[in-house]
């Protein structure tokens, strides 16, 4: 083996270590995990993946995070497209500034957010539901998208625009049939970033749900009983919720890495 190769495998073991732990402690119960060190369970259990699929306070959470986080995706790429081909192909007094503003959203804390959308909310009624997440989200993640797909459309030469209103395309036909394929790597670069920023963002989530809406990660945070937190039916849930990410990554991973290579990422 050459000494080049002892790092990054080095740096892959400990990367996928606390991973196989995790799926390691899901397959066995609560004592064994307190009780014994073992490499592999020594009383194999499918139980806590079983108590998730069939409460419906687990699986609930899962489909209320799936539900506010595709929301938010789609919103958040959506609203930016426009909005950076405007800084990418436009100058107009400020627009620096406005860029800068943009990004200084993305920079605050979500505790400082947390409050204001709370009482705004309850004030219109959207307490407790998925949407009142996935908008919430977009303060933070429709900048982030804007900043990734600019970089990529100035990469797309201004010519291309020109030829094709020469040719009589309007401009939503052109956007949409000729400009938008042309960057479908920076789109599957800021949808990853969209959706995994807003799949692990919890303070939100939980300041902003309470029962109809309650996300995975807050249900995981109150999963305790008289004898203390059940850590068998934690790494289940903390298994299951790697899932959706890595389906994620695997259908935009050209695109990933096209956007290392080329863009803003």
């Amino acid at each position: 083996m050459k000494r080049s190769a002892i790092v990054p495998i080095l740096y892959i073991f400990f990367l996928m270590l606390p991973i196989y732990w995790l799926i390691n402690m899901s397959f066995k119960t609560t004592n064994e995990i307190l009780g014994t060190f073992s490499l592999w369970p020594h009383e194999f259990t499918l139980d806590n993946y079983i108590t998730i699929f069939t409460d419906p306070t687990w699986y609930t959470g899962y489909l209320n995070s799936l539900t506010y986080v595709g929301i938010n995706t789609v919103i958040s790429v959506s609203v930016a497209l426009p909005a950076a081909y405007a800084f990418s192909r436009y100058r107009f007094l400020g627009d620096k500034h406005l860029f800068f503003w943009l990004l200084t959203n993305r920079m605050a804390p979500p505790a400082v957010f947390a409050l204001p959308f709370f009482q705004l909310y309850s004030a219109v009624n959207l307490f407790d539901t998925p949407l009142a997440v996935a908008l919430a989200h977009c303060l933070f993640n429709i900048p982030l998208a804007v900043w990734i797909l600019e970089g990529f459309m100035s990469g797309v030469p201004k010519e291309l625009d020109e030829t094709a209103y020469v040719d009589g395309y309007s401009f939503g036909r052109f956007f949409v049939r000729i400009f938008i394929p042309t960057i479908a790597a920076g789109i599957g670069v800021a949808c990853f970033f969209t959706f995994m920023f807003s799949w692990v963002e919890l303070l939100l989530a939980k300041t902003l749900t309470s029962v109809a809406a309650k996300p995975i990660a807050a249900v995981m945070t109150r999963t305790a009983s008289t004898s203390g937190y059940e850590l068998g039916l934690l790494a289940a849930a903390g298994t299951l919720t790697i899932i959706p990410g890595a389906f994620v990554i695997y259908f935009v991973r050209n695109y990933i890495a096209k956007g290392f290579a080329l863009g803003r990422v």
